[in-house]
């Protein structure tokens, strides 16, 4: 690519963007783009090229992810939804030894995503919903252990926002009760507990790169194992249920010589391809995922210690002990003894031009996607119904800078002060 065009795309991308804080028209969004010309000038390469389904840049954010987690395999997927699909139906295939089988239960966190359940159902397998810890906001182990029964075969925590969940006690439970664990960690790519990377405690970890998460592929996601058969198995159901793109396709050829191996079908498959602007994308984005999450950090310190003096009325998410967070968004809660609801301190915040929105999807057993489905809801959830009456979260990216947050702050101070509820 010419230095000409290089020039003509930053020229045009600054004359389009600013994402700097304007006072006289105050907004701060829940999230801002973390690409930039770099990423166009990457994405318009793979346009010139023609080369734009899924290939060598593909592999190679592959290989670039798995390193950076420390994984023997990666395969990346048109998005973090992909992924927990892939990674379920995988699990959950018959050409897995010891894996999960129609009926299977699955314990996931009432506070989680839609597709984190859906594939579950979607897969023939019953999740079973249990309750969060209420102040990391992830699954509480204990509920986990109760909620443990004849039929339960596997467990799928969700690291919220990038809190990394109690792992040690987690991967115990799984070990000692037999279930195999898949880690969601959509929301959590930077995020490690006691040094090791999320993503790396179970048989699989599932990432997305979505436009509003840590780094973008613009939508993306990637699944992790050290397991090369689920690997092979996650390859092959990613693509039509062909051979094309495992590592080892020799014993699939040697068994079916008479077909041709480029339309070679042995399994059950889907299309979640990413493509190559993708992958080309990624590649300039990962490297850039330790600045933005050391913001973040900074940030979400910065937040907790400004909106302090509210702390009568308010509660933020706490780092697990052991955890590293990443943060990719900051959520608040309102006590339940506050003498006002969270809807109007909501509205204020939109009026000043803070965008606010649900924690994740709330309590997911609520949701009425759910209700026809076999599931199971084990013991209260207490906790999570909280979190959906009375949380919301603001934006926590490389973005808000100093007059920003300053702005976010004010907000909420004015919201009591009109209340009088500032000593």
């Amino acid at each position: 690519m010419t230095d000409t065009l290089r020039a003509a795309v930053e020229a045009g991308w600054i004359a389009r963007n600013d994402f700097a804080f304007d006072p006289s028209a105050p907004k701060v969004r829940l999230h801002e783009p973390t690409f930039g010309p770099d990423e166009v000038m990457a994405a318009l390469d793979c346009l010139m090229e023609t080369r734009v389904t899924m290939g060598a840049k593909v592999l190679a954010f592959e290989a670039q992810f798995k390193s950076h987690h420390g994984a023997a395999h990666g395969t990346m997927v048109n998005s973090g939804s992909s992924a927990n699909l892939l990674a379920v139906a995988a699990v959950a295939n018959h050409e897995t030894r010891d894996g999960l089988r129609p009926g299977d239960e699955v314990i996931v966190p009432a506070l989680s995503w839609s597709t984190t359940v859906w594939p579950l159902i979607q897969l023939g397998l019953v999740p079973v919903v249990v309750d969060i810890e209420p102040r990391t906001l992830n699954i509480d182990p204990e509920a986990v252990e109760r909620a443990i029964g004849p039929k339960t075969r596997g467990l799928m925590p969700v690291h919220v926002y990038g809190n990394p969940c109690r792992m040690d006690v987690l991967t115990e439970i799984c070990r000692r009760r037999g279930l195999i664990l898949i880690e969601d960690c959509c929301e959590a790519l930077g995020a490690s507990f006691r040094g090791t990377a999320v993503g790396r405690f179970g048989r699989v970890g599932t990432f997305s790169t979505y436009y509003s998460h840590h780094i973008t592929t613009l939508e993306g996601g990637v699944c992790l194992t050290d397991d090369f058969d689920l690997a092979e198995t996650m390859r092959i159901l990613r693509a039509h249920g062909w051979v094309r793109e495992v590592e080892d396709p020799k014993p699939w050829y040697d068994r079916h010589p008479d077909i041709d191996p480029r339309f070679l079908f042995v399994n059950l498959g889907y299309n979640l391809r990413p493509t190559e602007l993708q992958g080309a994308i990624g590649q300039v984005q990962l490297p850039k995922l330790d600045g933005f999450v050391a913001f973040r950090r900074a940030l979400a310190a910065w937040y907790r210690d400004a909106l302090s003096p509210f702390a009568e009325f308010l509660s933020f998410q706490d780092e697990t002990e052991g955890g590293f967070h990443s943060w990719m968004t900051f959520a608040v809660q309102v006590a339940e003894t506050a003498p006002f609801r969270v809807g109007a301190l909501r509205a204020h915040l939109e009026a000043g031009g803070v965008e606010t929105r649900p924690i994740i999807c709330g309590n997911v057993a609520r949701q009425p996607g759910l209700a026809p489905h076999p599931h199971r809801v084990a013991g209260e959830l207490r906790h999570s119904d909280r979190v959906m009456d009375g949380g919301f979260s603001i934006g926590c990216h490389q973005h808000v800078g100093p007059a920003a947050r300053a702005h976010v702050a004010e907000r909420f101070a004015a919201f009591f002060a009109e209340r009088g509820l500032v000593r």
